[in-house]
């Protein structure tokens, strides 16, 4: 173990904050909490870290047993304490990026998940909002920067599918021409061969991640 986990108090809570593009929009995958305290209310994924492993492979276990997949981009978000103002505690948050059209949610009524618009979350237990403001705002930045957005698309996608992600954390257009001769050069993308055809729509030309594991360019 890290010497942080060495000297972490026994009551640990691991935090996720998962985000995922559904209609555009960047949503973060909340659970409803069947259980005290603020039960009723929304709140992230996470639980009570054992000492028997890692935080990270904590984190990466409860990742894999709310979307279903394996090898999504998790990161360190922040170490914290007072997000539970009944209970002292220190909570480990990451985050983590998933296609959402490839996630798989949990099918039980009790800690029942589901995906929210970050621009309109319902009210959340444990200021569980800050936390997801922090990890927007880290996604946002490393966008610029790397590949991470290999997490948030399938193996295979269009110039267009790629850009609609960037939009959709920047909230904001991007221009069409600059965006895709960055991408095209930043060594991040190559063309498979392959094109799309959607219906009436001119045929794409399809593109992948050079590499699905984090690069910083």
């Amino acid at each position: 173990m890290s010497t942080l986990e060495e000297h972490l108090s026994e009551d640990v809570a691991v935090i996720l904050v998962i985000i995922g593009i559904v209609d555009g929009k960047p949503h973060v995958l909340l659970v409803h909490r069947s259980a005290t305290p603020q039960e009723g209310k929304f709140a992230l994924p996470g639980g009570k870290w054992k000492r028997t492993e890692s935080l990270e492979s904590s984190a990466l276990q409860k990742l894999v047993q709310e979307t279903g997949i394996e090898n999504l981009y998790l990161e360190q978000l922040f170490t914290t304490t007072g997000l539970d103002q009944n209970t002292p505690s220190i909570a480990v948050a990451y985050f983590a990026l998933a296609d959402s059209n490839s996630v798989q949610l949990r099918n039980e009524e009790e800690w029942r998940p589901g995906w929210f618009a970050v621009e309109s979350l319902p009210e959340l237990a444990f200021d569980n909002n800050l936390v997801i403001a922090q990890a927007m705002s880290r996604i946002g930045a490393k966008l610029q920067y790397s590949n991470i957005a290999y997490s948030l698309l399938p193996d295979e996608f269009t110039l267009r599918q790629l850009q609609d992600v960037y939009e959709a954390i920047d909230t904001q257009p991007i221009d069409r021409r600059n965006f895709r001769k960055k991408m095209l050069a930043s060594g991040l993308i190559e063309a498979t061969g392959k094109i799309r055809r959607d219906g009436a729509h001119r045929p794409a030309q399809l593109y992948r991640f050079t590499s699905r594991e984090a690069i910083l360019i």
